[in-house]
């Protein structure tokens, strides 16, 4: 009889084992949606095991290298996991990246095997991940999360393992009022999930996105991430100057090259890092074409650099946008502060004004401009300097509010808008933008250590302006005098470009340049032989440039940027009302044929041989980033609880399931 009940629990057993292994398949897809939309980022883990024991699972190093040629860049961070708990571990977390960054490859290394990640269609890729994972197997995934933020997963971490995975990218280098720089993001300002509806009152507004703010040991690990960064500078002409507004550095020349270091070796991840070099004088380039030729087809990235435009500044009606949501709390306010302060100091005689705030709900000083006097000067000041960080960042109203109207005649009206840019989905801020410009020409200034450079970027472009960014209050007069030097300065608009050939180029959408700001385009080319004709207006004169593309340079990684500016572009047509089929499916054989992570592919790589027992358990960690520097706290404001609330409910349900099944497989069946 022991023998036939032996025999029963093992069939019993073996017909569980499908169940348990859908079990753990559905547990593994809602973990990861459910980490799909909570706030993570790269570092090291403090976790607490099923035993109630904490444990590490620390990132032994993050390292970035640069190879800079001239206007473009590529890139990659190795990141080393070691797992030392007793426990099998997947972990997950946000990666921030460059914004405009061309992400096209992904390399998994255990011991001396290295597995290299192939592009895949989004949901593919996941469905891939989940089952390797589920079934023991080593596996990484490398997804767009939003903006500049990609998610990464490596699971089956074995007890006391190391695994490092490498992710590479190509970007472009910036260049505007005489200087290159480089900015690379080592954290983010968690973004604010904005209220549903865009006429919900104020009222509704509040009570959706205030409670009081999360400490820093509330949402972040207790041992702050390090990261060590290295880049090989070829300039390709002489410099005076390369240094960091951020971080101390290690300089070397050799030559006319530059190796460069962090000074400390490795840095706490709690800010953006920035390299700036500065050519000699008379040594600034007024032009260059870079090109590439992949597979037959030819592609370019053209800089021109127009001459300054000098005029009388126009009479203007400043419209002043201060951000005071929670996530400014600490010295990003600080900063927003003193740069409106010198903004309303700068007003000149006959000028218009206003100051706005916003965070859950907006609030002007005056219903509407008014002339600049000494005495609303002084008001403006003493009220700016009393504001306060607080609440979510609801910027729809506010951009509304500034936006209102229409200038009096012979003024310009210029929206200067400080924020650190932490919003969650901006579709319905630039679709505004795009609705109610008008005349406005909008100038975020981006505010903090860790600012939503996407965001900053994008809403200068739509809004036909211009942006700086203030990471430090070192920085504040400094870059405030760029920003007031584009201001008085009149921009060339209506710019156009005539191409020798047939041209497939992007931005398609030519933005207003402004002084000291070049313009930048990446092309696919029919003929790269003969002339690119450049034209364009402002009120006091007309500017043409001709550029023989003959003689270009030869540069990698410029098919890819130029994949990734027309991907951007068409994932951005959504907003304007394309078909979002239609832009899928141009998306997906873009990324696909340029091997590119987008909105509908991921990298994926999957290591053959099983290394865990399915039946053993594998636990999921997400690992948080560090809190960006200066910030003294994150409103907490709308988040994705009630998914995570459902998602709970079912893990609970199924982890009921699976207790009531071993119950059933230990308990004896007696024949009938």
């Amino acid at each position: 009889m022991k023998a036939k009940r032996d025999e029963t629990n093992t069939d019993l057993q073996r017909g569980f084992e499908p169940l348990r292994t859908i079990f753990a398949v559905l547990i593994l897809l809602l973990g990861f949606a459910a980490a799909a939309r909570a706030e993570t980022g790269f570092g090291t883990i403090k976790a607490t095991a099923r035993d109630g024991q904490p444990f590490e699972l620390v990132a032994l190093a993050s390292e970035i290298h640069y190879q800079i040629g001239g206007l473009v860049a590529e890139a990659g961070i190795r990141q080393r996991f070691s797992n030392s708990s007793s426990e099998w571990v997947e972990v997950q977390y946000l990666l921030p990246l460059p914004e405009g960054a061309a992400v096209h490859d992904m390399t998994l290394r255990v011991g001396e095997r290295v597995i290299v990640g192939e592009i895949r269609e989004k949901e593919q890729a996941r469905s891939e991940y989940v089952e390797a994972a589920a079934s023991g197997k080593r596996a990484a995934l490398v997804e767009s999360d939003r903006a500049n933020l990609f998610r990464t997963a490596v699971s089956n971490i074995a007890p006391g393992e190391t695994i490092e995975i490498e992710v590479r990218w190509w970007q472009q280098i910036a260049y505007r009022d005489d200087r290159f720089a480089l900015t690379l993001p080592l954290t983010y300002t968690p973004r604010h999930v904005a209220k549903a509806g865009a006429g919900a009152d104020k009222q509704a507004a509040a009570a959706n996105s205030v409670r009081p703010a999360t400490t820093h040991d509330d949402l972040h690990s207790a041992v702050a991430p390090r990261v060590a960064v290295s880049i090989d500078l070829d300039p390709g002409l002489p410099l005076r100057r390369v240094e960091s507004p951020s971080h101390a550095l290690k300089v070397t020349r050799s030559g006319t090259r530059y190796a460069i270091a962090l000074a400390d070796g490795s840095v706490s991840a709690d800010r953006d890092f920035v390299l700036e070099w500065a050519p000699v004088l008379g040594a600034a380039p007024a032009s260059a074409v870079l090109t590439e030729t992949v597979d037959g087809e030819t592609y370019a990235m053209v800089m021109m650099l127009p001459d300054s435009q000098l005029a009388n500044p126009l009479p203007r009606e400043l419209i002043l946008v201060i951000d005071t949501s929670g996530s400014m709390e600490g010295e990003s306010i600080k900063q927003a502060r003193a740069a409106l302060d010198l903004a309303l100091v700068s007003l000149r005689p006959g000028d218009r004004f206003n100051v706005i705030q916003f965070n859950s709900v907006t609030e002007a000083l005056f219903p509407d401009a008014v002339a600049m006097t000494p005495a609303d000067v002084a008001l403006a000041r003493e009220w700016v300097a009393g504001l306060r960080a607080n609440g979510g960042t609801e910027m729809l109203d506010a951009l509304r509010t500034a936006l209102r109207g229409t200038p009096p005649a012979g003024h310009v009206r210029q929206v200067v808008f400080a924020t650190d840019g932490a919003v969650d989905d901006a579709a319905g801020l630039y679709e505004l933008i795009d609705r109610d410009l008008g005349q406005s020409r909008l100038f975020p200034i981006g505010i903090g250590s860790a600012p939503n450079a996407q965001f900053i970027e994008r809403a200068a472009t739509s809004g036909r302006g211009s942006s700086v960014v203030i990471r430090g209050a070192g920085e504040v007069g400094e870059r405030m005098r760029e920003l007031f030097a584009k201001l008085d300065r009149p921009a060339l608009r209506d710019l156009a470009l005539s191409w020798p050939g047939v041209a497939d180029s992007y931005p398609q959408r030519l933005p207003d340049l402004y002084a000291g700001e070049p313009l930048v385009v990446v092309a696919r080319l029919s003929n790269l032989h003969g002339t690119l004709e450049a034209r364009a207006a402002n009120k006091a004169t007309t500017w043409s440039k001709s550029l023989p593309l003959d003689h270009a340079a030869s540069m990698p990684g410029i098919a890819r940027l130029w994949a990734q500016r027309k991907i951007e572009s068409l994932e951005q047509s959504i907003d304007r009302g394309a078909n979002p089929e239609d832009v899928r499916d141009q998306v997906l054989r873009l990324a696909i044929e340029h091997h590119l992570i987008s909105a509908y592919t991921s990298l994926i790589a999957v290591e053959q041989a099983p290394a865990r027992d399915s039946a053993e358990d594998l636990a999921s960690r997400r690992i948080a980033n560090g809190l960006p520097a200066g910030s003294l706290a994150y409103a907490a404001t709308a988040t994705s609880a009630p998914l995570l609330e459902l998602v709970g409910l079912i893990l609970l349900l199924m982890a009921a399931l699976l207790a009531w099944a071993a119950r059933r497989r230990a308990t004896p069946f007696l024949p009938v």
